[in-house]
């Protein structure tokens, strides 16, 4: 009897590691939830101030570019945030590294451009990374 029942739990066993296994994998392709959210949301705001630094900091051009319009803002969840931003960028009066009061160029020097970021996002500990970005220019 004793050995059936060792049978019975090696059987619930691997089952159990099976379904645990499953459920990792199955995990780590799906998203627990894909939704839209707005630009005041706490994390989404940090991690559209991220792509901005991280745009200025890759950029050549001598003046800061800021964000004047968010387009869309996607949030997926799953063990980490990644956020899916689509924004319209433009050139500023201020050059780098000046931040403040920084107003849309005007004449020559306008530009604006539309960006979409993919960020991979762990907000509370200030990890980010980009896994994706385009943009073009009118």
């Amino acid at each position: 009897a004793m050995a059936e029942l060792w049978q019975a739990l090696r059987l619930w066993l691997s089952i159990l590691l099976t379904l645990m296994t499953l459920t990792y994998q199955a995990r780590k392709k799906t998203f627990l939830s894909v939704r839209e959210v707005t630009a005041i949301e706490n994390y989404a705001k940090d991690s559209l101030q991220w792509v901005t630094d991280q745009y200025n900091r890759e950029s050549d051009d001598k003046y800061h570019f800021r964000i004047f319009r968010v387009l869309k803002i996607q949030k997926r969840v799953t063990d980490h945030l990644e956020y899916h931003l689509n924004v319209e960028m433009q050139r500023t009066t201020c050059q780098k590294p000046e931040t403040t009061n920084c107003v849309p160029q005007e004449g020559e020097l306008y530009k604006k451009v539309n960006c979409s970021f993919s960020v991979f996002a762990i907000p509370w500990v200030e990890q980010y990374k980009l896994l994706n970005r385009s943009c073009s220019s009118d």
